[in-house]
């Protein structure tokens, strides 16, 4: 009985540390299973919009999404049990997240007559691509909790992609939904058959030309027609490429929004695109002058001293420009002589 209990508490000490104790190995390979799963839902989520994939290998994308929504599910009920005040973190936001993130899926399984519909499911398809700030969730939380990071240079590099992705899924989800929706193969038919109904009771004049009979999407807000040779936003991955010049080019490149909230999504972007250039030339920089140049090597009184030296050290070891003995001899160095042969070495 003793050893049941025994291997009772190991196992409730394992799944313990796996959610609360960021040092644990169990920790880290859970993260690293979570973020391997929301990686590839949000890529199946960009693939169910292209067909014919979406049609052909639709049995694929329902399994990776009902595995990846199992394991967010684990995640939140496990995140919901161990937290300490279970009601502050259900209403928080991270809380939220991770509910966010397994809900539509939950609710498009049960197949709810309220929730039947094109419209409806391709808001469903918006709400799910939340989940990828579950990544970013992870990110922010290995920061607060980490003691120290072995290479900050590569923790930084990692935060800042994570950024860039949760970015470009976001910005190309709803544009696809805000702009591509007006003029989805479900809404040309529904907008064709309204406008049939129209012309049985308001004829065309007899010399009209054919194109006359055709439905002409327009945006609700402006009232300016969509010709097809600006209907652009016909997948994910077609407003990935959108995403991807607005975001390093700070402007539209050959495909651009034409209404209000594909416009509003567009200058959001845009900005958002200035601030993780902003990031990436920050993270360049500092790594610059700490490789280069040694700077901010030793840390002001009260802080930890070694940290930064032992980073430079253990990336010069990395990079086999130094073995373990001469490791050694460089953190006994001065600051000065220190930086000189970093210096050195890297030139």
């Amino acid at each position: 009985m003793s050893g049941t209990a025994h291997l009772h508490h190991e196992h409730d000490s394992l799944w313990r540390n796996m959610f609360t104790n960021p040092h644990s190995k169990a920790f880290v390979r859970w993260v690293a299973v979570i973020n391997f799963w929301i990686f590839i839902s949000c890529l199946s989520l960009a693939m169910e919009t292209v067909e014919p994939y979406a049609t052909e290998h639709a049995s694929w994308f329902h399994i990776i999404e009902i595995v990846a929504v199992s394991f967010f599910a684990v995640d939140y009920l496990s995140n919901l049990y161990f937290a300490p005040n279970r009601v502050k973190y259900f209403f928080s936001f991270w809380g939220l997240v991770d509910l966010i993130s397994i809900i539509p899926t939950v609710l498009m399984v049960l197949n709810l007559t309220a929730l039947q519909g094109a419209k409806v499911f391709r808001l469903m398809r918006v709400v799910r691509v939340l989940r990828v700030l579950k990544m970013a969730k992870m990110a922010v939380q290995n920061i607060a909790n980490s003691v120290k990071s072995t290479n900050p240079i590569v923790t930084n590099l990692r935060i800042y992609f994570i950024a860039l992705f949760s970015v470009m899924m976001i910005s190309s989800t709803l544009m696809y939904f805000v702009e591509g929706g007006l003029y989805s193969p479900e809404a040309m038919a529904h907008g064709q058959a309204a406008f049939d109904e129209y012309l049985k009771a308001n004829p065309l004049p007899a010399d009209a030309p054919p194109e006359a009979a055709k439905f002409m999407p327009t945006d609700p807000i402006s009232g300016n027609d969509i010709p097809p040779d600006k209907r652009f936003y016909t997948s994910i991955p077609a407003a990935m490429w959108w995403c991807i010049v607005t975001l390093t080019t700070t402007g539209y490149g050959d495909m651009f929004p034409l209404t209000f909230w594909g416009r509003v999504i567009g200058g959001c972007t845009m900005l958002m695109g200035l601030v993780l250039f902003g990031i990436l030339m920050n993270i360049v920089g500092k790594t610059i002058m700490v490789v280069l140049f040694g700077e901010h090597l030793d840390e002001p009184a009260g802080g930890h001293p070694k940290a930064s030296r032992d980073n430079v050290v253990h990336m010069l070891t990395e990079m086999k420009l130094i073995n373990e003995a001469q490791a050694t001899q460089l953190r006994a160095l001065g600051s000065d002589e220190f930086a000189l042969r970093v210096q050195k070495l890297l030139g």
